[in-house]
């Protein structure tokens, strides 16, 4: 029997083109961003901003797949694909980065050092403090 407070890891978060989110998002699992998220993403898993995605704030995680524009600081702990589509504004801390032709990054670059996460304690201690 299964616990009513796991987290499926391997599912996948969806915010849809047209959505706008103004605030924090904290998730364990991969998260798929097509429409404007406004605040910090911190995520334990893959990052997937579409062509029509927007964030404008901070995004922290394990791996990042960018194809939409990004106005933001970004610490990947793994791997940061920056594709062809993609607009990026801001600086970057990650281990490995990929940039395909026709990306646009305005920023500085750190690379190889270890990007420390957040854990998923952590995120759900700061999101108690921040609601009590």
């Amino acid at each position: 029997m299964a616990k009513t407070n796991d987290v499926d890891a391997a599912a996948i978060n969806i915010i849809r083109k047209g959505t706008t989110i103004k605030g924090d998002i904290n998730c364990v699992g991969d998260i798929r961003i097509d429409g404007t998220l406004k605040g910090k993403l911190h995520s334990e898993g893959k990052v997937v901003v579409g062509p029509s995605g927007t964030i404008d704030g901070e995004i922290v995680c394990k791996n990042a797949d960018i194809s939409g524009t990004i106005n933001a600081q970004i610490s990947v702990q793994e791997l940061l694909l920056l594709k062809a589509t993609a607009n990026i504004v801001g600086d970057i801390k990650t281990n490995k980065l990929s940039i395909e032709p026709g990306a646009n990054f305005t920023g500085s670059c750190n690379m190889g050092g270890v990007v420390k996460g957040i854990k998923h304690e952590e995120k759900q201690q700061a999101y108690e403090e921040a609601t009590a």
